[in-house]
């Protein structure tokens, strides 16, 4: 069973909710029931064993509640909107997150090709912390091929690029700066990445249908060279 909700309500994003516990700790839960707690926390504490920058976990005994150490500092989002952080360098710190989560072995794959993948690293699942940037929502952590990865990451910047709002010129400029350098994305990866975008529940109508442009304009910035 869950655990009742233990303070204030501190945010909330598209499948879960994070309430206050202390200083030090937070709970995410997730809504309607859904989530695997142990399973994401399981993969959290991996690549925190192995150095990379994560919120330590702890046993929640809750499928759908994950209890997790709370972070200080802004959203790479908010510092972009904010005018703290250039929008190029969010794009090429992203890459480099990419990069170095993909040096972690896998969590149960013997395949020496095969690394944990987030699947949802965005400007708003990094924390920037006074120690550095800090990822967050492993929800949708996977085993798998990193291209698939990389692919992901650029489909939601090349979504929030086609979207016509105040938020596209920067998504474009974080797009490009992601793919500026070597990446293991490849067409295939693009292809199934978009497929997953389209099939979540959480996207609406409108978002599914810039996928076709976003596709595009992945194109044109990875491989226009």
């Amino acid at each position: 069973m869950p655990i009742t909700p233990p303070g204030k309500l501190l945010g909330s994003g598209r499948r879960a909710d994070v309430y206050e516990i202390d200083e030090a700790w937070v709970l995410r839960r997730e809504r309607d029931g859904g989530g695997d707690a142990a399973a994401e926390g399981a993969v959290m504490a991996h690549v925190h064993a192995h150095g990379y920058p994560v919120p330590r976990v702890r046993p929640s005994g809750s499928r759908t509640d994950l209890v997790m150490e709370r972070l200080s500092g802004p959203t790479m989002l908010q510092a972009c909107l904010a005018g703290t952080l250039d929008v190029a360098e969010a794009g090429s710190i992203l890459a480099r997150l990419l990069h170095d989560l993909h040096t972690v072995p896998a969590l149960h794959s013997s395949d020496p090709a095969v690394r944990i993948l987030h699947l949802d690293l965005h400007p708003e699942n990094v924390i920037l912390t006074p120690g550095g940037p800090c990822v967050i929502d492993w929800s949708d952590a996977v085993e798998g091929d990193p291209g698939l990865d990389w692919a992901a990451t650029a489909v939601i910047l090349g979504q929030a690029a086609v979207a016509g709002d105040s938020l596209s010129a920067p998504a474009d400029t974080m797009l490009t700066a992601l793919l500026a350098g070597p990446s293991p994305l490849t067409r295939p990866a693009l292809t199934e990445a978009l497929r997953r975008r389209g099939a979540s529940p959480t996207m609406s109508r409108a978002e599914v249908e810039l996928l076709g442009e976003a596709r595009e304009l992945i194109l044109l910035r990875a491989w226009s060279g």
